[in-house]
């Protein structure tokens, strides 16, 4: 297999204040939490853009397939075209493309200067995710690079927790528009952070695409890529219609969806710290658990959603079992490929971000055709098949 690692001389964490190297770790999160929240804020707001724009809720999905299919492209090429630029600089170039987009959103005449805000959302996320998840190593000294990625990977449930329900919140009370400003605001000072906290990284590995395409020969990066297809497949598919699916079946009001939207997210939060507890000792297992909860949650919530305490409840296990989901997904990918942590990196980014593009694109099909209703039905039986094939599954092995 091609070689990815170069030398080069770089700044070793021991030679900075500890303090510091845990400041650029937060603003590294706080970079990812911005991402994840101008990914995923479309779902708290998607029948008031949709009414603005005079389109239905299964076409103002596609502002999340849309960012999911640029960031699948955008991983490997953006990575690969930069391999030899300094990290810091590229982070910082791409959050100040975040704040463009989201000023831009916010500016929106017409539903297509929105498709190209998201269009631009999906370069950053490509990109950023690629290069910043597997940054701790450099960040912090070694026996704190765990923590460091847990506190990294936290970005991705703060993000439903406090991101999409305050977004939520002020469309509510100023209008969706004035949501995006808001986060274009907070891009532009998680730049200022990078700026002024993160130091110089010179590319230490040079990634190829010939790396990357050799990572298909190792089978614990193609059960990955399988498993996560399945879990992101059935969870974007349903996730991105719940508001939808509160509003219409569980009768909840538009104030009321951000609480509900909050008490997921909070949930969220706690799985991602009890995952990345439990991914250390069994994969496997806690990988496919969080499909077989996913997938009670979502078949249940047809049946029992039309009470908000049953709708609550299952949202609690919905967003438990989720907010271990890229933990184990990135687990998984890096113990398989360990000589090569930044072509994983791209290929754990791809394949997350292309799902929830497929999952979005078809759960609209079917919230369209038929109901919020059915859109769960459907998630929680592809989350099923994914619990029974990662039972199956192998991890780590080449």
């Amino acid at each position: 297999m091609p070689t990815t690692t170069v030398s080069t001389p770089l700044a070793t964490p021991l030679a900075r204040s500890p303090l510091i190297g845990w400041l650029a770790v937060v603003s590294v999160m706080a970079g990812i939490f911005s991402i994840v929240t101008a990914e995923i804020l479309p779902i708290g707001l998607l029948t008031s853009i949709g009414s603005s724009f005079a389109i239905s809720d299964g076409a103002a999905g596609l502002m999340m397939t849309m960012p999911g299919i640029v960031a699948a492209i955008a991983a490997p090429t953006v990575t690969v075209a930069t391999r030899r630029l300094d990290r810091r600089t590229m982070l910082c170039a791409l959050v100040l493309l975040l704040a463009v987009a989201n000023f831009l959103a916010a500016a929106a005449t017409s539903y297509w200067v929105m498709a190209v805000s998201r269009v631009l959302v999906g370069l950053v996320i490509g990109g950023f995710w690629s290069i910043g998840a597997g940054l701790a190593i450099r960040l912090v000294r070694p026996e704190r690079v765990g923590t460091a990625t847990a506190v990294i990977f936290s970005a991705v449930p703060l993000g439903s927790v406090l991101g999409v329900p305050a977004g939520t919140l002020i469309g509510h009370l100023a209008g969706w528009r004035a949501a995006f400003v808001v986060l274009g605001v907070m891009s532009v000072a998680v730049f200022v952070a990078l700026v002024a906290l993160v130091p110089r990284l010179p590319a230490d590995q040079v990634t190829r695409l010939s790396v990357v395409g050799g990572l298909f020969r190792s089978r614990g990066i193609r059960t990955a890529i399988v498993l996560t297809f399945l879990v992101v497949l059935a969870h974007f598919g349903a996730y991105t219609y719940v508001t939808p699916f509160l509003q219409q079946v569980t009768r909840v009001g538009p104030g009321q969806i951000t609480t509900f939207l909050l008490v997921y997210g909070v949930a969220g939060i706690v799985g991602n710290f009890v995952g990345g507890f439990l991914v250390t000792r069994a994969v496997k297992a806690t990988f496919a658990g969080c499909g077989l909860l996913i997938s009670c949650s979502t078949l249940l919530l047809p049946l029992l959603g039309g009470g908000q305490a049953g709708a609550l409840a299952l949202l609690v296990v919905w967003g438990l079992t989720y907010g271990a989901v890229p933990v184990c997904s990135q687990t998984w990918f890096a113990a398989s490929a360990p000589q090569a942590t930044e072509a994983s990196a791209i290929l754990f980014t791809s394949s997350f971000q292309a799902t929830i593009a497929i999952g979005a694109l078809l759960g609209g099909i079917v919230v369209d055709a038929a109901s919020p209703s059915a859109v769960m039905t459907a998630g929680g039986a592809v989350a099923l098949l994914m619990a029974v094939m990662a039972i199956g599954g192998s991890a780590a092995r080449r």
